[in-house]
């Protein structure tokens, strides 16, 4: 057996990307925490140490991908030299690409009939963590005139619902024409959201 690391964030790390190359080469459903234990050399008991269940080992590796594209987009509406359309767009476009890791593999967890309930479960929990942030964007944007929100805290949940409604277009790998359609109607509706002229917000996948 290997000898477990001293740090125990290591070994969750360890067991995440164990799991994360049998997840995209066997699907979620395919791959046993026997499998997982079994790559990393260790007894299966080890991983019930960390996680209870696989399903809460893919929840983890979701949050772990996904704290980093946060992370970006917190460093962006922080930023001092970016317009808050801009910010906006950069935003957006990090959630998008974030999705897309690994060529889609999240994308195909959160789209899995049988792991709807982890997905809204993520979903809340991601909003909950984005929400200061792009508020801050839109407070900015209405400071600086480029936005005209009378409340964000309104306006910010139709824009999340408009980006998952990105996220299921991208899932659908629609041909580039109605992707594009999809995209301006996107655009439309979150400058109409966000009270911006027209033209002034650009979704980049």
């Amino acid at each position: 057996m290997a000898r477990p690391p001293q740090d125990p964030q290591a070994r969750i790390n360890e067991i995440l990307d164990a799991a994360e190359l049998l997840f995209a080469d066997k699907g979620y459903r395919g791959t046993t925490i026997s499998a997982i234990a079994k790559k990393m050399g260790v007894a299966q008991g080890m991983l019930y140490y960390y996680f209870k269940s696989k399903e809460e080992i893919l929840e983890s590796l979701i949050n772990r991908q996904t704290s980093s594209f946060i992370s970006e987009i917190k460093d962006i509406a922080c930023s001092d030299t970016i317009d808050p359309s801009r910010k906006m767009e950069l935003a957006i476009h990090t959630l998008l690409q974030g999705v897309q890791y690994k060529s889609g593999l999240f994308l195909d967890f959160l789209h899995d009939d049988q792991q709807l309930h982890i997905k809204n479960k993520i979903s809340r929990h991601h909003n909950h963590l984005l929400t200061p942030w792009l508020l801050k964007i839109i407070d900015e944007g209405n400071q600086k005139q480029y936005f005209r929100v009378s409340h964000p805290k309104t306006a910010l949940p139709f824009i999340l619902i408009i980006v998952e409604l990105l996220f299921d277009t991208l899932y659908e790998k629609l041909p580039a024409e109605l992707l594009t359609l999809r995209l301006r109607m996107a655009e439309a509706l979150i400058e109409k959201a966000l009270g911006a002229q027209d033209g002034t917000i650009h979704i980049l996948i």
